[in-house]
């Protein structure tokens, strides 16, 4: 097929500029293209498809077997298991090398290699999970999903709804698991854990040598604009690499329309898809900052992860008790700030003096909180002896204390102060 293409400026004539500029938009390999100009001032570019030999030359890490439809018939994976060329590692000395555009070096400016280094430091422990699917034990296909190995003995972390099907609360695994690495090894994975209401899960895979690892980081260093990457396999698309922003780091699940317990989201612009669920997001130190877990499928540029940080607490409880025990105390909780504070002042003179705090709107009846002596219009200043000012603030100070007495102090209408003790329940799974 033909192209012809206006005049462009300050190229000239200079033919051979054309075809280097035409090989490069049309990417490496895939279309070929030859660009000649005439004597009206009009440049032609012609595009033709490669040969199988072409094809051929290109270093693929598995070669293309088939050009087919991407959806098979039931029973054969719903997507085949694409490979694509793997960024090479970064230099040793990437952080110390010294631009050779004449610029001034700065190891922590954001260059033309940050993302492609990041990524490369995290891919070699990236896997596809391939996952039998189906209805009253028979099998009709199989799922895909992302991971992520995070210790070399074999630990991948994923998300739940990947690998296990949940009765009502009770988890029960959906079969082997078909992990294939980066590379192209595969091994057969186990569910160790997995969490419902967290979204995460834990696969082991047996190995007889160690297996590349990525570095957990931390999501409280995350803000809104930071760079971030997502990693994983759309559509079984191996080694896809999609970059983006931090839109939002605390994006309530209310926000969302999500019932059950309060959980927080990291918010991304990165382009997800099927099978990017349970695979990294990156930040640009190569360190795993979240887990892919869900988009908006009405609108474009609108991606969530779990946070890691939530997240290695929850292994944490994994590895302590199999499971994870969440506290409940039966609050309604709302931030304050400066601007919420003078509104509640300006609409009720008797509302307490408070520079931070947590008010408390609605106590549940029979609850902990109700038999602490809790009220409608309390405002939470300290909790377990410590200040605080936000409900994340109460959660991480409660981490999981279940049936231990927690002394809260609460201010209320003009100023009074009341000190409390509270002994929170374990939260009920069906919630």
């Amino acid at each position: 097929m033909r192209y012809l293409l206006r005049r462009l400026p300050n190229l000239g004539r200079n033919s051979s500029l054309l075809r280097a500029a035409a090989v490069a938009a049309l990417g490496s390999g895939v279309l070929y293209a030859n660009a000649a100009s005439d004597s009206n001032s009009r440049f032609q570019i012609s595009l033709f498809l490669p040969t199988r030999g072409d094809l051929l030359s290109v270093p693929w890490r598995a070669p293309l077997v088939s050009f087919g439809p991407l959806m098979h018939a039931v029973g054969n994976d719903p997507f085949p298991l694409h490979f694509s060329r793997v960024a090479p590692d970064p230099p040793a000395d990437a952080k110390n090398q010294v631009p050779t555009d004449g610029s001034t070096h700065c190891s922590n400016c954001f260059t033309r290699d940050t993302i492609a280094n990041a990524a490369a430091k995290v891919s070699p422990a990236v896997v596809n999970l391939s996952v039998p699917k189906g209805i009253y034990g028979l099998t009709l296909g199989r799922s895909i999903g992302s991971g992520t190995i995070i210790d070399s003995n074999g630990t991948i972390l994923t998300c739940a709804h990947v690998v296990v099907d949940f009765q009502g609360v009770k988890a029960s695994s959906k079969g082997n698991i078909e992990v294939t690495m980066q590379d192209g090894r595969t091994f057969e994975g186990t569910v160790l854990n997995a969490d419902l209401h967290s979204d995460i899960a834990i696969v082991k895979v047996k190995t007889k040598s160690p297996l590349p690892a990525a570095k957990l980081g931390l999501s409280n260093k995350l803000r809104p604009g930071d760079w971030v990457i997502a990693m994983g396999c759309p559509l079984s698309l191996q080694n896809t690499v999609t970059a983006g922003i931090v839109s939002c780091i605390d994006r309530k699940s209310s926000d969302l329309g999500l019932g059950g317990m309060r959980r927080e989201y990291l918010q991304t612009d990165c382009s997800i898809n099927v099978g990017n669920s349970g695979g990294p997001l990156v930040n640009m130190d190569g360190e795993v900052v979240g887990v892919n877990n869900m988009k908006v499928l009405a609108a474009d540029g609108l991606s969530f992860a779990v946070p890691v940080d939530s997240v290695s607490k929850i292994i944490d409880q994994f590895r302590k008790r199999g499971r994870v025990v969440r506290p409940w105390l039966g609050l309604k909780m709302i931030d304050l700030n400066d601007m919420i504070i003078s509104q509640l002042k300006e609409r009720d003179p008797t509302f307490p003096n408070v520079d931070r705090g947590v008010l408390v709107p609605m106590v549940t009846p029979g609850s902990p909180a109700d038999h602490a002596g809790f009220r409608p219009g309390d405002v939470v200043t300290e909790f377990d002896g410590k200040p605080v000012g936000s409900i994340k603030e109460i959660i991480d100070l409660m981490d999981d204390k279940v049936g231990k007495p927690l002394k809260v102090v609460v201010k209320r209408a003009n100023n009074a102060v009341a000190t409390l003790s509270v002994i929170p329940e374990e939260a009920n799974p069906d919630m």
